[in-house]
């Protein structure tokens, strides 16, 4: 069975990795700048702006990459600006065939004009509240604490504080080389003893040390990117010959890795898509999952991920549904949910799309 980009859309997708500021539609970043009479973007036409962020994003560097989010930020400083993004997100990931998401960012990059932490988490949950009423997309609030900034604590409480109200977990971004994860260890640890769900990026820009501090550290259930998993693998001919320790503990233990192909191209994670170690993690039975990261910055959807990762690794439709059903086992969501999505939503979704291929 051909799957074309047609297809590809109409699946039932899962997405667990997504950043709130790095979605933004290059339009929706125009208006909002006016609104905020924010002079700092380098063009006032959307095809151009959308160039710009791709242009800069794709440099093969981490630091490189997350230079396009000055703009995003400062045109986020608003409740209204903060709702209207959520929303957004919600409809145009509903538009990709997304039935289930997780988007996350960092509450004190939006406080500039005197907004409380309370308000811009409230703010961005109004949003994806409205977002679920009008396109029937369920999501969760992962609230992110910055490696290079001791607030992490606090962000963890007001991760807690939310929990009832849509915040589904809390996590740990920005540049990984110089910050590792156990310096925030307090955070994880109160997380921890609040029985909450924790994500970590890691791996991504640092070797495997970071991803395993992220577990034995810091506790983390999933692993935001972990591409350099791979360092502590042994492979010849492209395929794996022996697992490390730590290789072995994620695999037997059932420890999500966030995957974001498109993504660990522009920030250097991996040199091109072919020698991305996605192929080998998923033939070794790794739970890998596919993600967007930021859609703006890498030009992306789920649907493109899907798409390169047929053309790079020749997955087929069986692939991509154990991959979503990966995915919804692995959300931040009570059991029961996650299974009624998997056996109303995703697996039905699935067996639907064979069935109008068969008939055709």
């Amino acid at each position: 069975m051909k799957l074309d980009k047609s297809i590809l859309k109409s699946l039932p997708k899962v997405l667990l990795h997504e950043h709130l500021d790095g979605i933004l539609r290059p339009q929706t970043v125009i208006e909002l700048a006016k609104e905020a009479k924010y002079a700092g973007l380098p063009t006032q036409d959307s095809q151009a702006l959308a160039d710009w962020f791709f242009r800069g994003a794709n440099q093969g560097s981490l630091g490189k990459y997350l230079e396009g989010f000055a703009h995003t930020i400062a045109v986020m400083q608003t409740e209204e600006a903060l709702e209207r993004v959520a929303y957004e997100q919600a409809e145009d990931l509903s538009e990709d065939g997304v039935v289930y998401f997780e988007t996350r960012f960092a509450p004190i990059f939006h406080t500039r004009n005197g907004l409380s932490h309370q308000r811009v988490v409230s703010a961005v949950l109004k949003g994806l509240e409205r977002g679920r009423k009008d396109f029937g997309v369920h999501s969760g609030l992962i609230i992110c604490a910055m490696r290079n900034m001791n607030v992490s604590l606090e962000m963890a409480e007001l991760a807690v504080d939310f929990r009832a109200r849509g915040v589904v977990g809390f996590d740990l971004a920005g540049e990984e080389g110089g910050y590792p994860p156990k310096k925030h260890v307090d955070a994880f640890h109160y997380i921890q003893r609040e029985n909450f769900n924790i994500t970590i990026h890691a791996g991504e820009g640092y070797g495997k040390e970071s991803i395993w501090q992220a577990i034995q550290y810091c506790g983390a259930h999933r692993i935001g990117h972990g591409t350099r998993l791979i360092d502590d693998i042994a492979v010849a001919d492209g395929k794996a010959v022996k697992l490390g320790d730590l290789a072995q503990y994620v695999l037997d233990k059932r420890i999500p890795l966030e995957i974001c192909l498109l993504s660990n191209v522009h920030t250097g994670a991996t040199p091109s898509l072919a020698e991305h170690p996605f192929k080998i993690l998923y033939k070794e039975g790794f739970r890998v999952t596919l993600n967007t990261d930021n859609r703006l910055m890498s030009a992306t959807t789920m649907t493109q991920e899907f798409a390169a990762a047929a053309e790079t690794f020749g997955l087929t439709l069986d692939d991509f549904e154990k991959i979503t059903v990966n995915s919804m086992k692995s959300a931040f969501l009570p059991y029961a949910r996650r299974c009624d999505f998997i056996y109303s939503v995703l697996k039905p979704g699935y067996a639907r799309i064979r069935e109008s291929a068969r008939s055709k």
